[in-house]
């Protein structure tokens, strides 16, 4: 068998080396098989290359479009500040643009609370100014549209103010155009103000600003207070029933004007209530 085998081989080997057919079968048969091996092989490389690429190219253009939203977000947050300091300057040049009365000095302050509300014992807001700043109990509080309230409780530093419309704010007005006198009494935030002690026969008309009338010596003459919403003719009174609204809301104030007797103003004016009480003296006497 082995013998056999052998002389196949060499039979074989013999005729190979003198036709070469074996060979270029070979070699033909390896070609085709590496081509085989190597087409599907080079078409997966290049489909890898290509979503490597394309993965490379996508966060790539990811972190850029981040990178543009962060930019973005940048500029909104910018512009938002420039409109807000805008805004701030706009209400600040209103603010400057008010001319106190004779007598008195403007300070002008920045709300830093609210007490607004059905909740509140009283409807105030708190400022960043006090007594440092030459502010003392029932100093007027002021907007350039008009009365906000007065210092209830001053501080070193920081003073609460009660607003016009709580129940406990009196205030004596007039009719900028009949000079009729009433007083405006608050009723509480959301709520019009009363109109108090108008006679039946006065004419108060709806439309009608009220103004402050000086008396009470706690504001000057003449400040915007508010409007006349409401005129009824009572039966069973002496008095008209009137509401009115106020020409401020001090829940939107964000800085208000604080109205501070001059010195020379002060000094006035103890110099009258020295000789008041210097007549009383002679007058007991």
């Amino acid at each position: 068998m082995a013998l056999a085998c052998l002389a196949t081989y060499i039979t074989i080997y013999t005729w190979n080396a003198k036709t070469g057919v074996l060979d270029r079968f070979v070699t033909s048969t390896g070609l085709e098989a590496v081509g085989a091996v190597l087409v599907p092989g080079k078409s997966v490389h290049r489909e890898v290359v290509r979503f490597w690429e394309r993965y490379v190219y996508l966060v790539g253009v990811r972190q850029e479009n981040e990178r543009l939203r962060q930019e973005m977000d940048d500029l909104r947050m910018t512009l938002h500040d420039l409109r807000e300091k805008e805004f701030r300057v706009d209400r600040l040049e209103n603010l400057l643009g008010f001319d106190p009365p004779s007598g008195w000095k403007r300070i002008g302050a920045r709300v830093v609370g609210h007490r607004i509300g059905g909740n509140a014992v009283l409807q105030s807001l708190v400022i960043d100014k006090g007594k440092r700043a030459g502010l003392r109990f029932d100093t007027p509080v002021i907007s350039p549209q008009g009365v906000i309230g007065r210092v209830h409780r001053p501080g070193l530093h920081f003073s609460t103010v009660l607003l016009l419309v709580d129940p406990n704010s009196h205030i004596p007005v007039m009719g900028a155009t009949s000079r009729i006198p009433a007083l405006v009494e608050g009723q509480g935030e959301g709520q019009p103000l009363l109109v108090k002690y108008v006679p039946l026969n006065d004419v108060l008309s709806e439309g009608e600003i009220l103004v402050t009338s000086g008396l009470g010596g706690i504001f000057p003459k003449g400040l915007p207070v508010a409007r006349v919403s409401q005129v009824t003719r009572s039966s069973i009174s002496l008095f008209q029933d009137i509401l009115a609204q106020p020409l401020v809301r001090a829940q939107r104030q964000e800085e208000v004007l604080l109205l501070v007797p001059e010195a020379n103003a002060t000094r006035i004016d103890d110099r009258i209530d020295n000789m008041d009480v210097s007549r009383q003296q002679v007058g007991g006497t």
